[in-house]
């Protein structure tokens, strides 16, 4: 039954998971996204990885990020830009790698434990191709600021704290998101 003056509308809500996340970094994800107006959406995700790595490998955190999204024709469907917040916690260690990217030497995470939290905000812009009548495949980049303060340790799983309240300032990316959507 449908009242007087309520207005009926397909695609208003949308339950989503980040591919990238859920297979590139082993981080559990899920993701709703709700219509406010014709050309807006407000998307909000939550990630959690919890668990330690083989070879004492640690890459634990969580993270909310709500965004606020205009889309350039219909909602859920084609380009659109968004503006995003974000938010967590972490404690990562023992990931050989040499990456070094403006002005954060990520290398520093083969030696050294780091825990703590972290907060920012970005822009980002995406698109969305329908796949049937509720599916959609989304992809989205996003650049930004975080800052986090952190304690670090000399090892993955060591107690012993070598450095205390540091803080680090982080321009780049801070959204990547293949995102399997469903639509309601």
């Amino acid at each position: 039954m449908v009242w007087p003056g309520i207005k009926v509308n397909g695609q208003n809500v949308a339950v989503k998971t980040n591919l990238l996340y859920d297979i590139a970094a082993y981080t559990a994800n899920a993701g709703v996204e709700v219509g406010l107006a014709p050309r807006w959406t407000l998307d909000l995700s939550a990630n959690y990885n919890g668990w330690t790595l083989s070879h004492d490998r640690k890459w634990k955190h969580w993270l909310l990020q709500p965004e606020a999204r205009y889309w350039f024709c219909d909602r859920f469907a084609g380009h659109f830009i968004g503006i995003h917040v974000l938010g967590g916690q972490y404690n990562a260690g023992g990931l050989k790698n040499n990456i070094s990217f403006l002005g954060t030497d990520f290398s520093k995470l083969s030696d050294y434990r780091y825990q703590g939290w972290f907060i920012g905000s970005g822009i980002a812009y995406g698109y969305a191709w329908i796949l049937g009548r509720h599916w959609n495949l989304e992809a989205e980049i996003g650049i930004g600021y975080i800052y986090t303060r952190y304690d670090s340790y000399p090892c993955a799983s060591c107690g012993k704290k070598i450095a205390e309240d540091k803080a680090h300032h982080y321009f780049g990316p801070t959204k990547a998101a293949i995102n399997l959507v469903y639509t309601f």
